[in-house]
């Protein structure tokens, strides 16, 4: 959903709401300003376990580390 800040300001709590099920992109004169995204609770667990996951690698590691997971995904799509 698209809407002006104006509209924002004047109904903010309505688009709080709203948030919790859909995307929100407010403009300012005619030019996107911020996107309002609700908190999904299963998205927040699969970020916080990735948390510290690459900390504890040296630096070379953290590259392989990447190429090894684009490997992986790409061969669960065949």
């Amino acid at each position: 959903m698209e809407i002006t800040a104006t509209d924002f300001k004047e109904n903010f709590g309505r688009y709080l709401a709203l948030a919790r099920r859909e995307d929100i992109l407010v403009t300012k004169s005619g030019h996107p300003v911020v996107k309002l995204t609700g908190v999904r609770p299963q998205k927040v667990e699969d970020v916080e376990s990735l948390f510290g996951l690459l900390c504890d690698l040296p630096a070379g590691d953290v590259k392989a580390s990447k190429a090894e997971r684009l490997a992986t995904k790409y061969e669960s799509l065949d």
